[in-house]
């Protein structure tokens, strides 16, 4: 079947309303929960070959946030999807206003190589939740956890409700050329650009996940050992391949040498002296990758790690100090095993900085003093972060998690993922039983009225 049929195929269905019920929703979230037990294996194998993310990593960051996500959702599916009373103005007197949630129809996921499972199937379940359609397309650079992933869905639903498409550029493109109502793309600003142009034409809705260079910063007060801890869990998990994870430290001047000998042991303590030995320490995803990181090390100078082995695509945890933001590592989206170092010496400077710079998806504080914390979280824009901690707001279905500006385009998780995947239809319904006449041209003391109950 070619993608233009599949997408006949899937609009044709939509249109039949099936997808549209309360009960239909709730039992294909079962069935996709039950689906992804029984291959709960399969996935972490998958993942392993991938990515060679160990058991608990894999079930943690991917598998675990899925179930978590699915749980939440039936649970509160039936309010959301409830039309929301809201309140009429006296203008309007003998109506009654309501908000109701509609499908948006026919929904495109494209999914990134980095997080291959969660990133795909996180924002598929608020697509079956809002009673969309959906075509799902996984990274060709994870192919392990692409098969997998056809194989689930193909067992258990049918095409015309939720399909995959495997495959690279050429497939990718002939989607977006589709008549989607509903484009989630997560990946790459550059891409991500791409996607944009391509929805423009329709004039199709985009949520769009991108990432950037997320500061962390390390304020003279902050627990240091406690921080380098979470700093490390933060940057080195999944070998860095993590959207929201620390691009670089802001570390304030008195401090810094304390928090990199904190760093080492962290790091000793998670992947022992020779990381790359360690079974569970993960790989880049391809070699263009690992040669693009490769070249950062020869920048600044190397304070820990700074090992790598070409054969295996892997870059132990690796710490550059002496770093000026002219360097190449400072001038992109780093996304592997190696973190810079700058220094600050007060908090006006590390607002000017990062201000300076395009708006970050995640931003992460260690400081003790509320008015840090406070003047940090005011002045700077960024999509969401955490204060004491690094990545653990992604994990929350309460939270909702996006970017602004180049980090990205709206936000999901949670009830977030129902209404990005949502219309919000607004319906007033007017009484019969009097008119108010006062609107109609031929009212006499119309705008008098009018005037006297729309005063300022």
């Amino acid at each position: 079947m070619s993608i233009s049929q599949l997408m006949d195929q899937q609009k044709k269905y939509y249109h039949t309303g099936a997808t549209r019920g309360l009960d239909f929703r709730l039992s294909q979230l079962k069935k996709l929960k039950q689906a992804i037990v029984e291959r709960e294996s399969a996935i972490i194998q998958a993942l392993r070959t991938d990515l060679n993310k160990g058991e608990k990593e894999a079930y943690a960051f991917e598998i675990g946030i899925v179930y978590q996500e699915i749980t939440h959702v039936i649970k509160h599916l039936k309010r959301w999807m409830k039309p929301k009373k809201v309140k009429s103005p006296m203008t309007h007197s003998g109506s009654r206003s309501y908000i109701i949630p509609e499908p948006l129809g026919a929904a495109l996921i494209i999914a990134p190589w980095n997080y291959p499972f969660m990133l795909a199937f996180d924002p598929l379940v608020g697509a079956i939740a809002a009673g969309n359609t959906v075509v799902l397309k996984p990274s060709e650079l994870a192919p392990a956890v692409s098969a997998v992933m056809t194989t689930l869905i193909c067992a258990t639903f049918e095409p015309q409700f939720i399909a995959v498409v495997e495959g690279g550029v050429e497939e990718s493109r002939t989607l977006l050329e589709q008549p989607f109502d509903k484009i989630f793309f997560t990946g790459s600003v550059a891409v991500g650009k791409i996607v944009m142009e391509a929805a423009s034409k329709r004039l199709t809705r985009v949520t769009l996940e991108l990432g950037g260079k997320s500061p962390c910063i390390v304020h003279q007060d902050a627990h240091l050992k406690l921080a380098a801890q979470r700093i490390a869990f933060g940057k080195f998990s999944n070998a860095i391949q993590t959207c929201v994870a620390p691009d670089y430290l802001l570390v304030h001047r008195s401090v810094k040498d304390e928090l990199l000998a904190y760093l080492q042991e962290a790091i000793q303590s998670f992947y022992g002296d020779k990381p790359l030995q360690s079974p569970d320490y993960g790989k880049i995803i391809s070699r263009r990758h690992y040669e693009r990181l490769h070249h950062f090390m020869n920048e600044g100078k190397v304070a820990i790690g700074g090992l790598a082995d070409d054969r295996t695509l892997q870059i132990e945890p690796t710490v550059l100090e002496q770093i000026t933001w002219d360097m190449p590592v400072m001038q992109e989206e780093i996304f592997g095993p190696i973190l810079p170092v700058l220094t600050y010496d007060s908090i006006d400077e590390v607002v000017t900085m990062i201000n300076a710079r395009p708006k970050p998806l995640a931003l992460y504080v260690f400081s003790e003093d509320k008015k840090v914390q406070d003047v940090l979280l005011e002045r700077i824009s960024f999509g969401g972060g955490c204060i004491n901690d690094t990545l653990m707001h992604f994990g929350s279905t309460h939270l909702p998690v996006g970017g602004v500006g180049e980090s990205g385009m709206g936000s999901y998780h949670g009830e977030m993922s129902f209404q990005i995947f949502s219309h919000m239809k607004s319906i007033l319904k007017q009484t019969t039983k009097f008119d108010i006449p006062f609107r109609y041209p031929s009212s006499k003391f119309g705008l008098k009225i009018i005037r006297r109950l729309t005063k300022p």
